[in-house]
């Protein structure tokens, strides 16, 4: 960025300001919507590289440092865990909630599947264990301290089966699960649906998977080496695997040139996924965005029928846990060739005579189950493949899921208690059938939490006052004069962190999980400060002062020693958490309406200087998009509307804009493609999910010039 570009963005922010307190004087409105118009719309790409360099440039320095370390793992961790202070500081967003942590019943044993908290791996059912009866609380919290105690032995497995059987239970070999959306292909490299994902991975193995004790174990792969230099990964894939079509029919065998094919293809569809593997695969970029077309220019080759091998730009220290993932998914060359298949420029999904992934009878299998059935919101039917390379250690035979179209909110658990699928989360309506029937008091227990982290955003750069894709809908009540004030507010940190502070989110949660357990699901972080920790003692400088970390340390932990030195009011990490291991959730560290009005009263100093006057008579205005046909989704609108004008003293005042339905509200800003489209002030609806085992899944997002998936929730890019 030049220093003429960031002269001339901010000496328009300035005039902005200055024209403030004579808008409200003269009222020339056409002067200031010409005004707003020039801020809003002239250079908006360096307006935006200058308010992301004012707003997120400690962030941005410190991770770029960060994402150097490639061998020392330690610095890595411990360094991101500085950058995301940073970015929590700035207060461009605040954490809201990530699934789970509601009320359930079920008959699957914990860490029977994988708690791995990346990847696909989640979904296979495979290893699941499950009884005929639902496994009561007590039973449950035994197992997990048997878990406590056997994870990372290769033992809990087996020693939780004779758990539940010496307690009565019957063990069977069928999963029923209840599902809410068919996949709309059933070709794993060219989605990024989950919905598509989560049914396609119990077709197919990769190179390795995720157990349930959460280590990486050989699954096509028998064996893999690393290069010295960290940039040649080379796989060994075991013998005598075989690809299946759906009725069970063997007709190739599983080679290495079956994962090539699976890259090139996944590269091919651009299916949403492929830019993961950019900047980590040598040649991927360029093929990726066209430069080449030649495939034979990528690192993945195979050497013959059984060796695979990954040619890296650079060492990745989290390429290992991305393999658990889509996109490292293989596809048989042959099958994928008879049905119409082409590579490079001849792809063409379009094609008559193109049938691959339109159904599940139109794929390749070399996963432990194959599609019997699937009628469209009704069933799918997975039944045990007899050419599974590891047929006979799978517990799980069938696989059924069925169709819930969400219209009866009792319906899961009723199922649920009528043996049809293995268990339910327990909403308001079933919570209290549940508790009628006494099920809840014997079984009930509260689901884990993932990693997936729900944000409020918080717009520094609004430039959409109607939704783009509907100008008639989501319509702000902003006068050019809020639109100026507001803007300049939400450029000053101070004014953000008391938004983010002012916002009882225990209050908020409560509108849709209820009193008991509105703080289960709150996060404090955007990475879960338990996602990794350092496999060594390290030694990073916080503040200009050196600080030795122990290995073990957890990220979260790091993280809050940098805030804390800072002397920001956040608390993200609680060492206390999670019955002493320690938490970034479960708690409200953002709340704290005695340090927002701290933080406003800065503001207010600040923004005097800039003739923006902020007081009872003259509140800062506040967009909220709002579903006004959901009742929940309304009362958290309100409860948010009505902790932070309270928490703030009237000085900020939150519209509830209004949209009349689901479309409407999701195109104020889920659905937008920029910064620029951005139709709020703050919004609730995004969140981020991890892709592999590295902070880095997170961070990488709030990266400059379009690179970062969510920086365009802030305005910007």
């Amino acid at each position: 960025m030049k220093n003429s570009k960031a002269k001339k963005i901010l000496a328009l922010v300035l005039a902005a300001a200055m024209f403030v307190s004579t808008l409200a004087a003269c009222g020339k409105d056409d002067e200031a919507e010409a005004l707003v118009d020039e801020i809003q719309t002239k250079d908006y790409e360096e307006q935006s590289s200058t308010l992301y360099e004012s707003t997120l440039g400690d962030f941005l320095s410190i991770y770029q440092d960060a994402s150097k370390e490639k061998i020392d793992i330690s610095q890595r961790y411990a360094k991101m865990a500085i950058a995301e202070a940073k970015l929590m500081e700035a207060a461009v967003m605040f954490p809201t909630i990530s699934r789970g942590g509601i009320y359930a019943v079920s008959r699957v044993a914990p860490y029977s599947i994988t708690p791995c908290l990346w990847g696909n791996d989640v979904d296979r059912f495979h290893q699941a264990i499950v009884c005929t009866d639902f496994i009561t609380k007590e039973d449950r919290d035994a197992l997990k301290k048997i878990y406590a105690e056997k994870v990372g032995t290769g033992t809990y497995e087996q020693t939780a089966k004779d758990y539940l059987t010496e307690k009565g239970y019957t063990l069977k070999d069928e999963y029923g699960y209840a599902y809410t959306s068919d996949p709309k292909t059933w070709d794993a490299l060219a989605t990024s649906r989950q919905a598509d994902t989560r049914a396609i991975v119990n077709t197919y193995d990769g190179l390795y998977e995720y157990d349930g004790e959460n280590i990486l174990q050989p699954a096509l792969a028998e064996s893999h080496e690393v290069s010295e230099d960290g940039l040649t990964h080379t796989f060994k894939i075991k013998s005598g695997l075989v690809w299946t079509d759906s009725q069970g029919r063997e007709f190739a065998d599983v080679k290495a040139d079956d994962f090539v094919a699976g890259m090139q293809h996944l590269m091919d569809t651009k299916g949403g996924l492929e830019s993961l593997v950019q900047g980590i695969i040598v040649g991927a970029d360029d093929y990726i965005t066209g430069k080449t077309t030649d495939f034979t220019q990528v690192g993945v080759k195979a050497t013959d029928d059984t060796t695979l091998v990954y040619t890296l730009v650079e060492p990745c220290p989290y390429f290992m846990t991305m393999l658990c993932y889509s996109i490292f998914a293989p596809m048989s060359r042959e099958y994928y060739t008879s049905q119409g298949g082409k590579f490079g420029e001849e792809y063409d999904n379009s094609a008559e005579t193109y049938k691959y992934g339109t159904d599940a009878d139109h794929i390749a299998y070399c996963g432990p189950y194959l599609v019997t059935g699937a009628t469209p919101e009704n069933s799918i039917t997975f039944k045990a493949s007899d050419s599974y390379w590891n047929k006979d250690n799978i517990n799980i035979k069938t696989i059924t899921w069925l169709y819930n179209d969400s219209s009866d909110a009792t319906k899961a658990y009723k199922d649920a208690v009528a043996g049809t699928i293995v268990g339910a989360n327990l909403n308001s309506s079933s919570l209290e059938l549940a508790k009628a029937d006494g099920n809840f008091e014997k079984f009930g227990f509260t689901s884990a939490t993932d990693a997936t982290s729900f944000m409020g955003f918080l717009n520094i750069n609004r430039a959409s006052y109607a939704n783009v894709a509907d100008e008639t809908t989501t319509v702000s009540s902003f006068g050019d004069n809020d639109k100026v004030r507001t803007n300049i507010a939400m450029r000053n940190v101070h004014f953000r962190r008391a938004l983010c502070m002012s916002l009882d989110r225990g209050a908020y949660n409560a509108q849709e999980v209820g009193e008991d357990l509105k703080f289960t699901s709150v996060i404090n972080s955007y990475t879960p400060g338990t996602f990794v920790k350092l496999p060594e003692d390290t030694t990073v400088s916080i503040n200009g002062e050196d600080k030795t970390f122990k290995a073990g340390t957890f990220y979260g932990e790091i993280m809050q020693a940098q805030i804390d030195a800072d002397g920001v009011a956040l608390k993200v990490w609680d060492p206390n958490g999670d019955g002493g291991i320690g938490s970034s959730a479960g708690f409200d560290g953002w709340y704290n309406p005695t340090e927002a009005v701290k933080e406003l009263d800065k503001a207010i100093e600040e923004l005097a200087k800039e003739k923006v006057t902020i007081d009872e008579k003259n509140p800062i205005q506040i967009d909220l998009p709002c579903l006004s046909s959901n009742e929940v989704y309304t009362n958290k609108a309100t409860a948010l509307k009505q902790s932070v004008e309270a928490s703030l003293g009237g000085k900020v005042v939150v519209n509830l804009t209004d949209c009349s339905d689901a479309d409407a509200y999701y195109n104020a800003g889920y659905y937008t493609d920029s910064g620029k489209e951005a139709n709020y002030t703050i919004y609730d609806v995004s969140g981020w999910g991890p892709d592999y085992g590295d902070p880095a899944t997170y961070l990488d997002t709030f990266l400059p010039d379009y690179a970062g998936y969510m920086i365009k929730c802030i305005g910007i890019y």
